[in-house]
């Protein structure tokens, strides 16, 4: 250990921030106190994308808004594959609860992990990173922060910077020909914010990933009059009720009238644009911002954490994910084992080959199965250079291959079914009201024992599950 404590800055408090700040929080209560923390937060609270706003666009003081969660979000995946190794579902709710949870209560399970610990004394909230800057001779960042409800501008400096602002809040937006002359109402995921509206409306999503998928089923059990997904390469390609349906890419719009390249145009009273999201750090220059594409393997990082370029700055919760909390944690575990000097980091000529096979193995993917064993033989190998709580890695992904052949069998009631947690061997609880008649995603209606449990008593287990 060193004698003279290192500065660290964290930027961002979602589900990334707070893990990596329980790393060196947890060091500090065992006696070791290794560094000088700081962690920056726009919003008022933690919790990231997990925080709902009714806000979109811009923020009470004229900052893009971050968070993209809506009204009644249920998660899209099984809660036993981003359980927390060492802080279960069971600790924190003091018993069993389903396999698909509301918005609310993943937060609730984030927010719990570090409400007896000190960790929110390190975050200043409601402020937000303006620029980063390296200089080679000092070999030190400086931060540029202002505190938006005073305007008070603080420059400071850090031996390291972990950016764990997470990658979805900055859309991609595409053009459609005519879309100008669309008279209903054209939007983007991120500014999403309930179905509620949508009863009685014909939809357009266009996209084929989870955003399209999700907010078309929601919009569907508002109400929707009906529910269509545009796709510009291949369709979702679920058996989707009767109400929804695909077609392929915008040809042109005229009016209300959406015209699509197989010769078929509808009545649209509404376009929801799912298209994704963009790697934008406005706070970074250019040689220590990464780039590109989303993807399970970006490039630029060694191990998927450590800028190659500037290895003393390190990305948390960069890749498009599978695994997503668990993940996060073996992550944030050894970027902080790292800057402590548990870890040692390799020379640039080592990084860099590692990041070569990574990126050949990568690019080998072929399937959603090969994306999903890859992404656990990543979280595996960062599991071999920590000490960080072994879990079932093999296990999560059977519990990710079942969750998508149950979408196959039934993507309206997929979320009603059960798994065991990896950590505790418990079998999720059925949910008191199947999904498609859950109208109500607060936490005291979701954990209440009070609710009339005969409505949809026939759910299933999965296989893994018995």
């Amino acid at each position: 250990m060193m004698n003279e404590k290192k500065k660290v800055a964290i930027i961002g408090a979602g589900p990334s921030g707070m893990e990596q700040l329980r790393t060196f929080e947890t060091a500090e209560r065992d006696g070791e106190q290794p560094v000088k923390l700081v962690c920056l937060e726009k919003q008022s609270d933690w919790g990231g994308q997990w925080n709902y706003t009714w806000r979109t666009g811009l923020d009470e003081y004229g900052e893009p808004v971050h968070s993209s969660m809506y009204r009644n979000l249920w998660s899209n995946g099984p809660k036993e594959a981003l359980e927390f190794a060492d802080y279960s579902f069971d600790e924190h709710f003091g018993k069993s609860i389903s396999s698909y949870p509301p918005r609310t209560v993943l937060w609730d399970y984030i927010a719990g992990r570090l409400q007896h610990t000190d960790g929110r004394k390190y975050v200043r909230f409601e402020t937000v990173v303006r620029h980063v800057d390296f200089d080679e001779a000092t070999q030190t960042f400086t931060v540029v922060s202002e505190h938006l409800p005073t305007g008070a501008t603080r420059s400071e400096t850090f031996d390291h910077v972990v950016v764990a602002s997470g990658h979805f809040s900055f859309p991609n937006m595409p053009d459609a020909p005519g879309i100008e002359t669309f008279t209903g109402i054209v939007s983007h995921a991120h500014d999403f914010r309930g179905a509620e509206g949508l009863a009685d409306k014909h939809l357009l999503v266009v996209g084929s990933s989870y955003s399209a998928e999700d907010i078309g089923s929601q919009a569907f059990k508002m109400g929707a009059a009906s529910v269509t997904a545009s796709y510009r390469t291949n369709p979702i390609g679920y058996d989707w009720p009767k109400g929804f349906e695909e077609r392929p890419a915008i040809k042109h719009i005229d009016g209300n009238t959406v015209h699509f390249i197989d010769g078929t145009s509808k009545h649209i009273d509404a376009i929801i644009f799912c298209t994704g999201y963009q790697h934008k750090y406005p706070f970074l220059p250019a040689d220590l911002a990464l780039s590109g594409p989303n993807t399970v393997y970006p490039e630029g990082l060694y191990r998927g954490v450590v800028w190659q370029n500037n290895p003393a700055m390190y990305y948390v919760g960069a890749q498009d994910q599978w695994f997503t909390f668990n993940m996060f944690d073996a992550q944030a575990w050894y970027v902080r084992d790292l800057i402590v000097g548990r870890a040692e980091l390799p020379a640039a000529d080592e990084r860099a080959a590692s990041i070569a096979e990574w990126r050949a193995r990568f690019e080998a993917i072929d399937s959603v199965a090969t994306e999903i064993e890859f992404q656990g033989e990543y979280v595996r190998d960062l599991l071999r250079q920590t000490d960080y709580p072994e879990f079932d890695i093999d296990e999560v992904v059977s519990i990710f291959n079942s969750w998508v052949e149950d979408k196959q069998v039934d993507i309206m009631g997929y979320r009603d079914r059960c798994y065991r947690s990896v950590i505790t061997g418990t079998i999720a609880t059925k949910h008191h009201t199947p999904w498609l008649q859950e109208l109500d995603d607060s936490l005291e209606r979701y954990l209440s024992d009070e609710v009339d449990l005969s409505v949809g008593s026939d759910f299933g287990l999965t296989s893994t599950a018995r």
